[in-house]
């Protein structure tokens, strides 16, 4: 793993990409550095999120959630995880401008193993990169829409971690397009230790482009003796029952320690 991390080459250029593409990286790049998003959230995550925090970020994309974590946790230290040389540039740009001090921007993806995989990243019909739908695994029958792809370099959490000397975590937060149960599984060992609150996006359509599922997700949940709760866009929350299955486990979720 430490010869992975070592060889993987931190390149925070964009992609070479259509003259429509690079006129709307400026626009990405726009709202990564000056406009704020889930705000409403920080109430949700206050009690999880302390000032010495230590946070993990996976599919940190433009760095929103990022600055929302530094911002939190300003004496503690936020691992955002992008594989994405794009969107790696524009989080780059975004944690020099906002001098996230705190902040590591790790060039990897975390999963349940080491090894190399392909990322696909949507190209919209304007030309453009849809770099918030990037996602490992296959990719549906009926999506039509072209593809670039990218070899990124997979590392499990629980090995990073242990690498770093990284003896707390707080909170994960991970939306990786059905990629979630594969980067949890991988973190097993942090998880049983630390208990960390999670904060996931669960599809099953898109867990199932790894083989997984929503009940597989569950078990895992259960497995480590989380209570689930599912988020609404405006913040407020309801408890996901215990004896309910996985038909209503969708959205966002948020999951802490009994």
């Amino acid at each position: 793993m430490s010869q992975q991390t070592q060889q993987q080459q931190n390149n925070d250029e964009p992609q070479k990409l259509s003259p429509r593409a690079y006129l709307t990286y400026g626009a990405h790049l726009f709202k990564a550095l000056f406009r704020r998003y889930h705000q409403e959230l920080e109430p949700v995550f206050k009690d999880y999120v302390p000032a010495d925090a230590v946070v993990i970020d996976v599919g940190a994309h433009a760095g929103q959630f990022t600055k929302l974590f530094a911002d939190m946790a300003p004496q503690g230290h936020v691992y955002a995880f992008e594989p994405a040389g794009y969107t790696r540039s524009i989080l780059s740009c975004v944690k020099k401008l906002h001098r996230l001090k705190q902040v590591t921007i790790v060039p990897l993806g975390l999963g349940d193993a080491d090894g190399e995989l392909t990322l696909n990243i949507p190209i919209k019909s304007s030309g453009s990169l849809g770099y918030g739908l990037s996602h490992i695994g296959e990719i549906e029958e009926d999506d039509k829409r072209p593809t670039y792809q990218e070899t990124i370099t997979i590392v499990t959490l629980d090995d990073y971690l242990t690498e770093q000397n990284v003896s707390r975590v707080d909170f994960i937060k991970a939306d990786i397009e059905g990629w979630e149960l594969r980067m949890l599984a991988g973190a097993d060992q942090i998880i049983a230790k630390y208990k960390p609150a999670l904060y996931l996006e669960i599809n099953d359509a898109f867990l199932g482009r790894a083989g997984d599922s929503a009940q597989d997700m569950l078990n895992f949940l259960r497995k480590h003796d989380y209570k689930i709760m599912l988020l609404d866009h405006d913040g407020g929350m309801r408890e996901f029952s215990e004896d309910q299955d996985s038909a209503g486990l969708s959205g966002d979720i948020l999951c802490v320690s009994k």
